[in-house]
């Protein structure tokens, strides 16, 4: 007999069906046993004996034949997709016995504290809310794929060792390259950049590193980029594409999860035909005229400045999105192209939503010896940049691009309150699989 998924139940009343899945929940009353069946589709109930159920416990995973049945009226459950109907079994199979769980697996795994979850991550992932997050994850993957293609970009894969520190800065990971000096990648910045030439519009989802000594919220080691680069494009352009692949994500992920997103609590997103668009300093000057605090003279915004300018974005816009332009060139990476009415200030771009930071990028300096200017301006030794100058002294046209935290941007859609959590498997200062704290140090051999 061919398998039935849970979700499939409701339209096979009166037939007999084979269910593949893992004990859920058990509910003993009397001699009938209740079986909450968990399959990748949802829970369906199953109602046997004792005999039947023995010593089925919870993520035991059995086969079950039975009888699909449709629900007296006042039993039905609302909250269930598969709620009018039951399976009364005919037969149970034990496939394989799961050892005794290390805490319980229904309304007190919310309670525990995130380090005891990432401990027994394999555990917790199927807890349905704790899932439910990786879900909204896949369609704002999904949903940033499609707007992607929706601007003539395809699909690259780069490389995740480098013969060079990405942004020229301190927080990569060296590696001994067979005796040679590489890096993990901080950014698949330079790879799509040297493949405008070739393809004009590319983008890539990709892992990079950063080892950054502090634990924060906010910030992971390794994390996952969705990045796009567009070539021919000038800032305005630029800015219309981020604006586009970054909304058309976020509609995506509510039309497709609406279901997780009401289970969370989470309202839609507020977008406006047009995001509106203000200069760094013309945020912080609204910034100080609603709240008082003067960071006119900061190069950057403050996170506290990027919620207030989040909440002026949806009192005066109604929108949950924001596009902040021109930072300090000094304080973007050696790539970026400085505005040519005021150097000072950088043809780069934020977009803010929610009051976080979920998107960087710029449009890029495009001339070989300009940008070779630049490198050398911050200390950078183009003889580490070979390939990716090459890309630019055989004629690279105007181009720029952004990137998304993929992490982050799902932390953001279901307003986590750590990123940790959206990551399936968490590295950082603290983490690598298990808590670093917890590894054995190696032996110290004895003298001989």
């Amino acid at each position: 007999m061919d398998r039935t998924l849970s979700s499939e139940t409701t339209h096979k009343i009166g037939e007999t069906v084979l269910l593949k899945g893992w004990v859920n929940t058990r509910r003993d009353h009397g001699k009938i046993v209740f079986i909450d069946l968990r399959d990748r589709t949802g829970l369906i109930q199953v109602v046997m004996t004792g005999d039947q159920a023995g010593s089925l416990r919870p993520e035991d995973v059995v086969y079950i034949t039975g009888l699909v049945k449709a629900r007296p009226e006042k039993l039905v459950n609302p909250r269930l997709a598969t709620g009018a109907v039951e399976i009364e079994a005919q037969n149970v199979t034990l496939i394989e016995k799961a050892a005794e769980l290390p805490f319980d697996m229904g309304q007190q795994v919310l309670e525990l504290q995130l380090p005891t979850l990432l401990d027994n991550r394999t555990l917790s992932l199927r807890h349905p809310r704790i899932s439910d997050i990786f879900l909204v994850q896949a369609a704002v993957l999904e949903g940033f794929r499609l707007a992607a293609r929706e601007l003539g970009c395809i699909e690259i894969v780069v490389p995740t060792i480098s013969a060079s520190a990405t942004e020229g800065g301190a927080e990569v990971f060296k590696v001994n390259y067979y005796g040679h000096s590489a890096f993990l990648t901080q950014s698949p910045q330079l790879y799509k950049q040297m493949l405008v030439p070739s393809y004009e519009r590319v983008y890539t989802i990709a892992h990079i590193y950063r080892s950054e000594p502090s634990v924060t919220t906010r910030h992971l080691s390794e994390s996952t980029q969705l990045d796009c680069e567009i070539g021919y494009a000038d800032f305005t352009e630029l800015m219309d594409a981020l604006e586009f692949v970054g909304s058309r994500t976020v509609k995506h992920v509510t039309e497709n999860c609406a279901g997780i997103l009401s289970r969370f609590g989470i309202a839609p997103a507020w977008i406006p035909p047009q995001i509106p668009r203000l200069k760094m300093r013309e945020a912080q000057e609204i910034i100080k005229q609603r709240t008082g605090v003067d960071h006119t003279l900061e190069k950057d915004l403050m996170p506290e400045d990027e919620k207030e300018i989040w909440r002026w974005a949806r009192e005066v816009h109604h929108s949950d999105f924001v596009t902040i332009t021109h930072y300090p060139t000094q304080k973007r990476a050696f790539y970026t192209m400085p505005d040519p009415q005021n150097p000072e200030y950088s043809l780069s771009y934020d977009l803010i939503f929610r009051g976080v930071e979920l998107l960087s990028g710029s449009q890029r300096i495009n001339n070989y010896d300009q940008l070779l200017a630049a490198m050398k301006s911050r200390g950078l030794n183009p003889d580490d940049f070979v390939m990716y100058l090459q890309a630019f002294k055989y004629g690279m046209p105007p181009e720029g691009g952004f990137s998304f935290g993929l992490e982050r941007f799902t932390m953001l859609i279901l307003e986590l309150a750590n990123i940790r959590e959206a990551s399936m498997f968490p590295r950082d200062m603290e983490r690598v699989d298990v808590r670093l704290s917890a590894l054995k140090k190696p032996r110290q051999r004895a003298g001989v």
